[in-house]
């Protein structure tokens, strides 16, 4: 399901039907943006800030997607753990 890759990302799974629509990607801007440093999503090889809408909607993150989380700072942990929490609950959808 989540694999971590290094202490500052790790690697998601979109599962819920409708992939990242507004709400869940509104969900994600709303926990990076409690973040003191960077936070982003990268999906083959495009990097897009996790506190943007539009950037995370950019993604086109369908179902079975596979995202990585990146934080700038390891004091952002937390909000590491919170979005992935959301990918993991499938947006509660």
């Amino acid at each position: 399901m989540n694999q971590l890759k290094n202490n500052l990302t790790k690697e998601v799974t979109v599962t819920n039907k409708l992939g990242l629509h507004a709400r869940p990607a509104a969900m994600i801007a709303k926990i990076a943006m409690q973040a003191e440093s960077g936070v982003w999503l990268i999906k083959n090889g495009e990097q897009v800030d996790a506190t943007s809408i539009i950037d995370i909607l950019s993604l086109s993150g369908t179902r079975d997607s596979r995202i990585i989380l990146k934080i700038q700072s390891p004091s952002d942990m937390e909000i590491l753990e919170k979005i992935t929490n959301l990918f993991d609950t499938g947006f509660e959808e």
